[in-house]
């Protein structure tokens, strides 16, 4: 008995996810069958799903409560049951049946178990069997653009052939909430099966330091040279609406002649305001003076200064919630683009991250924000907003201004939405200039001229060419095109680095005769060759075996690999070469402590197989034993 593990009930955790992480997995995947579910039966099916989720929510608090156990609704395992069971309902289901199924399935079938990992059936499942026959019409009616209808279940139950199986496939049929769309369902399929595959997020670590300050630094000079325009007041002629960098610069200057000095004067005030205010008022932002500043200026003053008012027509409505067509045909179109969008916004916002890490030495979840970007670009679709991505100038600013938790962005959702609701009129005042002002000050702070110069001095020359390469390109091009340039030079230099690194020393050989012989040197006999190599053998340092030379004389070649951690499939076609090489001049070859990774690779290829397991041994002193043996 001594000899039995104890295990432990599930869910057993083998990776450093935790059950929350793995829970907010499940519901974004099945977030495109909720949404599709919305889509297709309207706001009332995603009431349906709100007061199932809430109900699983404040049942599983109650009973935690009145039980006086730990608090367990942080798993958000009750979110997942309660979607679940509200993706299992019909959309015309009267509310309180979604009440009284989340509270069975919380505390009957779940909670009363003893938890998470010891109920005997899903919780969802069992409160929708339990409604089925507790509510057995509700349950079992189902309608579809206003028609009652039975699913394709139900007609494939009574004997016949379902026969509109494109409807199936893309959700216009009769059902319940969750069970409509195949597309959808594979959507959500899809996105389990690449998390569990790999975390996209964590490729983020992949992107050398040099890159994320050199594009850093390239992104504040394109805010300044992109506020010139109106920090100076300057007017461009009709049809002139310069996009890149270097076209507002080229405009700029084309026409600085027309500067405005009451614009420059606003701009200049606003500037002194945001440096001295941080000294004189720690606690109030120097932003918030600024504008108002700036307004009364432009109000009361004889100052004639572009506002936003003046330039952009503004609304203080919020927008409406609608539901987009989807076919077939619509995704089909926009797949390519979606994927592109994807993507590029997947970059700007890990990207965003790092700059943030680096502001606030602190550290992000890369999968997360991939995770909650997604969410967010989902209910900004469904508000008619285009795609979201974390902002490198925004979350600068948001930083300089005391931001350092996720509460600074909700503060900053919410004060978006009071400034667009209540003070939009106001906000209209607000000049440009200032505006300018402030995000000149925004890049200053962003810009990491400190570490740049650092690194300028200190590092080394292949990672200066990085720097300033994905510096001058984020200017003259985009973001993108830096990063993968950047990206791209970096990795040729690495190779090349590591290429260096890797070396093959041959033992020396001395005599008695030799001056300053070390007593304690190993003896060997002269058909012994000994070659340590150092460093990983890949494609870029392959031919560093070919410096390997033997004598007319040598009858076996000790290979000492201890310092190698690494082998491709490259370097094993040089072994391989090496391997004909000596068979050819009955030379043995004799490996000395070859780490996992080039053992596992070798054994793969046949190479060991080829050499002889035998030949193969742990640690020198074995491998020139042996050597010694073959020799004889």
């Amino acid at each position: 008995m001594s000899e039995l593990y104890n295990v432990t009930s599930s869910p057993h955790i083998r990776a450093k996810d935790s059950t929350q992480r793995i829970m907010l997995y499940v519901i974004i995947a099945l977030l495109p069958a909720t949404v599709f579910g919305i889509i297709n039966f309207g706001p009332r099916a995603l009431a349906v799903v709100v007061v199932s989720i809430a109900s699983c929510l404040v049942s599983e608090y109650l009973y935690n409560k009145i039980a006086h156990k730990k608090q367990t609704v942080g798993d958000l395992s009750c979110v997942v049951t309660g979607l679940l069971l509200g993706l299992n309902l019909s959309h015309t289901v009267p509310f309180f049946i979604p009440i009284i199924g989340g509270a069975f399935a919380i505390v009957v079938v779940k909670m009363v178990f003893g938890g998470l990992g010891q109920n005997f059936m899903n919780p969802a499942l069992g409160a929708r069997c339990f409604l089925l026959l507790a509510f057995t019409g509700p349950m079992t009616s189902f309608t579809f653009d206003g028609v009652s209808s039975s699913t394709p279940l139900a007609v494939i139950k009574g004997g016949e052939l379902y026969s509109d199986t494109m409807a199936m496939f893309t959700g216009r049929i009769a059902g319940t909430i969750g069970e409509t769309s195949v597309i959808a369902l594979l959507i959500g399929a899809i996105f389990l099966i690449l998390m569990g595959l790999c975390h996209f997020g964590s490729l983020i670590k992949f992107i050398p330091y040099t890159i994320t300050t050199g594009f850093t630094s390239g992104i504040a000079v394109t805010i300044v040279i992109g506020q010139l325009k109106d920090f100076f007041g300057v007017t461009y002629p009709d049809g002139v609406k310069p996009i890149e960098t270097t076209e507002k610069f080229k405009a700029f200057i084309e026409n600085i002649s027309t500067m405005n000095t009451a614009a420059l004067i606003v701009g200049i005030v606003s500037l002194a305001i945001l440096i001295i205010s941080p000294v004189i008022f720690k606690k109030i932002p120097g932003s918030l003076i600024a504008v108002i500043v700036g307004i009364l200026m432009v109000k009361f003053l004889p100052l004639k200064v572009s506002t936003i008012g003046n330039l952009y027509t503004i609304s203080n409505s919020l927008p409406a919630f609608h539901l987009p067509a989807v076919n077939l045909h619509i995704i089909e179109n926009a797949l390519p683009n979606a994927f592109t969008i994807a993507v590029l916004a997947a970059i700007e916002s890990l990207l965003s991250c790092v700059v943030a890490d680096g502001m606030i030495n602190g550290k992000h979840r890369s999968d997360m924000e991939l995770v909650a970007q997604g969410v967010g670009n989902i209910a900004s679709a469904l508000f008619g907003g285009i795609p979201a991505t974390g902002a490198i100038a925004r979350t600068a600013a948001n930083i300089k201004n005391g931001g350092r938790t996720p509460v600074a962005g909700m503060v900053h959702s919410i004060t978006l939405v009071i400034v667009l609701v209540v003070l939009m009129p106001f906000a209209g005042m607000i000049p440009m200039p200032t505006i300018a002002a402030i995000l000149f000050i925004v890049a200053y702070n962003m810009c990491q001229w400190r570490t740049f110069v650092h690194l300028i001095r200190t590092a080394p020359k292949s990672d200066i060419i990085v720097l300033f390469a994905t510096f001058i390109l984020t200017i003259l091009f985009d973001l993108v095109v830096a990063i993968e340039i950047g990206m791209v030079l970096a990795c040729l230099l690495f190779i090349k680095r590591m290429s260096e690194e890797t070396h093959i020393d041959g033992w020396t050989y001395v005599d008695d005769d030799t001056p300053d012989v070390d007593a304690h040197l190993k003896k060997l006999p002269l058909q012994i060759r000994v070659y340590e190599i150092t460093g990983p053998l890949f494609f870029g340092a392959a031919d560093a075996i070919e410096h390997i030379v033997v004598k007319d004389f040598t009858t076996c070649l000790v290979l000492r690999m201890r310092s190698v951690p690494a082998i491709d499939s490259t370097a094993m076609n040089a072994l391989f070469n090496l391997t004909k090489v000596c068979e050819n001049k009955g030379i043995t070859l004799v490996f000395s402590h070859v780490n996992e990774q080039p053992m596992k690779v070798m054994e793969k290829a046949g190479f060991v197989e080829l050499v002889g397991r035998e030949n193969f041994c742990p640690n020198i002193s074995a491998a020139l034993a042996h050597a010694e043996e073959i020799s004889i």
